[in-house]
């Protein structure tokens, strides 16, 4: 039985509040698990399952169960490849393109999942078939691929406090991964950031620990419902890292780690998540892909997680003794599938030989091949038939692209509206100011269609539509009229300003900041903000950021100040709430509500956690 959303979030306070803390903290970095809650997983495990998985691996070789626990990516290998080495997945990671060249378009992305599945279901002598994992990084929306519909960051989804919106999200990420052929996403973040200095905030829903539970709960049951297998990640702690560095250590007590970072990973398993992605990050110097007190005595054992857990990107490179292509220290902590991209050859054949000397152990192997198989029995793989594969129209859908358009609409916060100057008159002319008002790559941000999502121009997204594109269209309905001007000089003085700004796309390592002042120094921004207002012009912020910053004079300067996240490909639903109708009544209300504590400072707040001004 799937349980509610509500219950499952509730389900994950309860178990948390009852835990006692009195375990002695002496060895740093390794778990008591008699203190953790326990989950209630909605099981992968049947008797029906496991009869069929025994009955497979009793035809495996051992070859073949290496290849099952190891993940190359598409760069580094090719179809051919799976005839040697049975690896259990493929990986379409960063910023690599499918097969044949830079084209990202759905039906070559089709043609290169189909050449991989073929070669791995191929019925030859000494080899199990076995399907095909083929994974990638769909963190909103299947964003590797081009023209699909892409949607808010997750910290604009946290704002919108509606998981039911998160879920269908997730059926509709499901249905663009699938007909291009791909079946596992590495989604959802259920990371609780502390420091907005981290350059992955965005991926997070919220600071609160019961949002981040409620939401990611969500997208998992909507990606899963859909037949594409989640990815919990990354376990655990990683935005609670000292600094806020990427890949850093969260020195924080065992009670700390439970109560605020692990109320998601409970609402996950609850939820039935297949799979749980290991962190890059340490905890109390200790680092997460070695630690088996977390990884097998904790997740695996008290939490009741029975699907697969996956290292990260050469994650296990990183442990003392280890490098690329050699770790069994991984394995025998509890990773269950080695994502080793460029390495994997030389990974394959140190494991198979590393199962041989027993440095791993036969039972170790013999569970994570199991747990691998739940995952690709749980999705079908088996079953001749995959019916949404090379439906490439789903890709953008209009269908899609009107459920992004209300994401967006209710990820809106609006921080500021001194004398009602919003809505804005359909009929008004309007100047469209800032820097990012027509930059379709800026609203999206990183993870898009490359993994900084950088150099991407509006050519790069077929069926998105800009910030001004929306505004534009939305003011000439109605007699109204739509002036474009990056620098904000302008041929006619307009009866208000737009002026849309904000950060430039990042993601993980490079987006790390050392200050969260906003464009500290050159201030250009609020340079053209000042000389519109002191034109007396009233004047409208919108900002496009992966975190909330700190930038009081940005804010003070403007009559209306909208924080717009990363909105994604569907920039023109920002126009459906600034824009009134003739009389200036709202078309659509504001109803976002801050996730994170805005700041005043590095240590103030100026918003708490649920602000937000409506109409």
């Amino acid at each position: 039985m799937i349980r509610p959303l509500a219950a499952l979030a509730a389900l994950a306070a309860f178990s948390l509040s009852g835990v006692l803390f009195a375990a002695d903290q002496s060895v740093r970095g390794v778990a008591h698990p008699q203190l953790w809650p326990r989950a209630h997983s909605v099981g992968l495990v049947s008797a029906d399952s496991e009869r069929f998985i025994s009955e497979l691996m009793g035809r495996m070789s051992l070859e073949d169960k290496v290849g099952q626990i190891i993940m190359a990516n598409i760069d580094s290998i090719t179809p051919e490849e799976l005839r040697s080495y049975p690896l259990g997945a493929v990986l379409a990671g960063g910023a690599v393109p499918p097969l044949g060249g830079d084209d990202r378009i759905p039906a070559v992305w089709l043609d290169t999942t189909r050449a991989f599945h073929d070669v791995a279901l191929e019925v030859r002598p000494g080899h199990t078939s076995i399907p095909l994992l083929f994974a990638v990084d769909a963190v909103h929306g299947n964003n590797a691929v081009e023209g699909a519909t892409l949607f808010p960051h997750n910290i604009g989804l946290g704002a919108t406090r509606d998981a039911r919106l998160v879920q269908r999200i997730g059926e509709a990420t499901a249905q663009e991964t699938l007909a291009v052929g791909m079946d596992w996403a590495f989604a959802p973040t259920l990371a609780v950031p502390q420091d907005l200095r981290w350059g992955r905030a965005y991926e997070s829903y919220s600071q609160d620990p019961a949002v981040v539970a409620t939401l990611g709960a969500a997208l998992v049951l909507g990606l899963q419902g859909s037949h594409v297998a989640a990815t919990a990640k990354h376990f655990i702690g990683d935005g609670g890292t000292t600094g806020g560095i990427d890949q850093g250590d969260t020195d924080v007590s065992e009670q700390q780690l439970i109560q605020r970072h692990t109320p998601g990973y409970l609402s996950a398993i609850n939820a039935g998540v297949m799979t749980v992605m290991a962190s890059y990050s340490s905890w109390q110097g200790s680092k997460l892909h070695g630690n088996r007190s977390l990884l097998t005595d904790v997740l695996k054992q008290r939490l009741g997680f029975q699907g697969a857990v996956v290292g990260d990107w050469n994650g296990h490179a990183q442990l003392p003794g280890c490098s690329s292509t050699s770790c069994p220290q991984a394995l025998n902590a509890g990773i269950d599938m080695l994502m080793a991209p460029e390495g994997w050859k030389q990974m394959y054949d140190n494991v198979l030989a590393q199962v041989r000397r027993r440095q791993i152990p036969a039972a170790r192997l013999e569970d994570a091949v199991r747990r691998v198989l739940r995952v690709k029995v749980k999705l079908g793989l088996f079953e001749a038939s995959r019916p949404l594969e090379g439906q490439v129209q789903l890709i953008g859908s209009p269908e899609h692209r009107a459920l992004a358009r209300e994401a967006v609409r209710k990820s809106l916060v609006l921080l500021k509206n001194r004398a009602r100057v919003l809505p804005l008159r359909a009929g008004a002319h309007v100047l469209v100011a800032g820097d990012a008002a027509d930059d379709i790559g800026r609203q999206c941000g990183g993870w898009t269609l490359t993994w900084q999502g950088v150099e991407n121009d509006n050519d790069a997204f077929p069926y998105a539509q800009s910030i001004y594109q929306g505004l534009r269209e939305a003011l000439l309905a109605q007699g109204g009229g739509a002036e474009l001007s990056a620098d904000g000089r302008y041929e006619r003085k307009p009866d208000v300003a737009i002026v849309v700004f904000g950060e430039h796309p990042y993601a993980e390592s490079l987006g790390d900041l050392k200050s969260i002042d906003y464009q500290p120094g050159s201030r250009q921004d609020l340079a053209l903000l000042r000389r519109l207002h002191a034109a007396r012009i009233p004047v409208v912020a919108v900002l496009l950021s992966g975190r909330p910053l700190v930038m009081n004079q940005e804010i003070d300067t403007a009559d209306a100040f909208v924080a717009a996240w990363l909105p994604g490909t569907q920039g023109g639903a920002v126009a459906d709430v600034l824009i009134g109708d003739a009389r200036g009544e709202p078309r659509y209300a504001f109803s976002g509500e801050l996730s994170f504590a805005w700041p005043g400072s590095a240590t103030g707040v100026r918003y708490p956690i649920g602000f937000g001004l409506r109409y």
